[in-house]
């Protein structure tokens, strides 16, 4: 008999639970540890802000999903993992071991790393739902009192998407609202160019969202390093390409929100042969920790390198289907470990983004997600803001049914014309030893 666990339940840690249920021997365990049983969709977390959704709109009690599916539930979640004992130790003082652990905590925020940055400071966040609906009481208090809006991110972020999509919500919002008029929008970005999204773009995701940002009269600034933010100003440089500063920008604003920089959880923060100097989890191309081969990582907690040279920390992101393409990798390995052979499975990394812009949106595929891909496509319609919203309803079913996947899933895949996004390469003899 075997214990698996997993370490997070958000995003890559529920479906992760659900997926490795299915590979596990009758006499295995499962368990889910994390900070308290509530899975909250995160991509729903701008709508909250600006009130078109409320927190149990997109929250799910997984306690008695999880026990239904045969998997155990430790909400004290982690304090500290201790890989050499195979053990976890929790919050509430008490320990478990494990023989395989998977790792999918998500990031820690660090709001930390810029003065005056975060909700507990002057800025606005949509990262967690708590913050999203602090975020709403200063949406309806610029509803009432108009003034300029500064939306973005900071050097180092490494998730764009929302930010973009943040920005678009607001000004629909605000539209609606009858008082845009009364409202001067600014996005920053540490991004070399507007829609390179940690990706070196996407297709034409430089022009469509320039223009869409032009045409909602949105003005920008790039190679943007926000050092500080001041109550009612943000203070940003403006740099040029070798680093050097081009200019110094005061902005005042009455409501803004800006991405933080990631950084690995506490609980695996500093961890020799884990961890990188972030805090972010060293993997293979098995998903797998070269030090710690029993330890495998998933999601937004893994280490990826950045996409070419910027004058900024610019991260790439880690998308939901790329997650679960390493979610399927991560399953398959560890079943093939408990048969005795050895890991053959390899995430492909493709990714699909739907950016809502609250009316519109833009989407786009990558295959892979890191350059040269096979496919680089992009395109903007009315059609995303619709397949945004039935892809929150069809995620949120999945995980209150206890499902991986669905024959849904894959029927819509099919009919955009993308191949499976969680299909694995599963390697050759020859090619698992190269």
């Amino acid at each position: 008999m075997s214990h698996i666990v997993v370490l997070g339940a958000g995003l890559g840690g529920t479906i992760m639970a659900y997926e490795m249920k299915t590979k596990l021997r009758r006499d295995d365990r499962l368990t889910v540890v994390n900070l308290g049983s509530t899975y909250s969709f995160v991509p729903s977390n701008p709508w909250v802000a600006v009130g078109w959704r409320q927190p149990a709109d997109i929250e799910v009690d997984l306690a008695p999903v999880l026990k239904q599916r045969g998997i155990e539930l430790r909400p004290e979640g982690a304090k500290r993992v201790e890989p050499a004992e195979n053990r976890i130790q929790l919050n509430d003082g008490t320990s478990i071991t494990y023989d395989y652990l998977i790792i999918a905590t998500g990031p820690d925020l660090a709001f930390d790393e810029v003065p005056g940055l975060g909700p507990t400071a002057h800025t606005q966040s949509v990262c967690q739902t708590d913050h999203a609906l602090q975020a709403k009481v200063a949406f309806d208090k610029l509803v009432r009192t108009p003034g300029p809006v500064v939306i973005g991110a900071v050097q180092g972020a490494s998730c764009y998407g929302p930010a973009y999509e943040f920005a678009f919500i607001l000004e629909t919002a605000l539209r609606n609202a009858r008082v845009r008029d009364r409202v001067p929008m600014t996005f920053v970005t540490p991004e070399p160019y507007i829609g390179h999204l940690g990706l070196d773009g996407v297709g034409d995701t430089k022009g469509l969202i320039e223009s869409a940002m032009r045409d909602r009269h949105i003005k920008w600034i790039t190679n943007a390093r926000t050092t500080k933010v001041d109550h009612e100003k943000l203070v940003v440089e403006e740099v040029n390409d070798d680093g050097s500063v081009k200019a110094t920008h005061e902005l005042p604003f009455a409501f803004s929100m800006l991405l933080p920089a990631f950084r690995g959880v506490k609980a695996v923060h500093g961890v020799e042969g884990l961890t990188n100097p972030r805090g972010f989890i060293v993997i293979d191309k098995h998903q797998r920790n070269p030090v710690f081969p029993n330890i495998f990582g998933v999601g937004v907690c893994v280490a990826i390198p950045p996409v070419g040279k910027t004058p900024l920390a610019v991260g790439v992101p880690k998308t939901g289907f790329m997650i679960e393409s390493m979610v399927t990798a991560t399953a398959e390995n560890i079943a093939s470990l408990l048969k005795g052979e050895q890991p053959k499975a390899v995430a492909t990394w493709n990714a699909v983004c739907l950016a809502d812009f609250g009316d519109d949106g833009i989407a786009f595929v990558a295959q892979p997600q890191i350059p040269p891909r096979n496919v680089n496509w992009s395109s903007q319609g009315k059609w995303v803001h619709a397949a945004k919203i039935g892809f929150e309803k069809y995620f949120l079913r999945k995980v209150r049914q206890g499902k991986a996947e669905t024959f849904y899933e894959n029927l819509v895949l099919d009919m955009l014309g993308i191949r499976k996004l969680k299909d694995i390469h599963v390697e050759t003899a020859e090619q698992a030893q190269s």
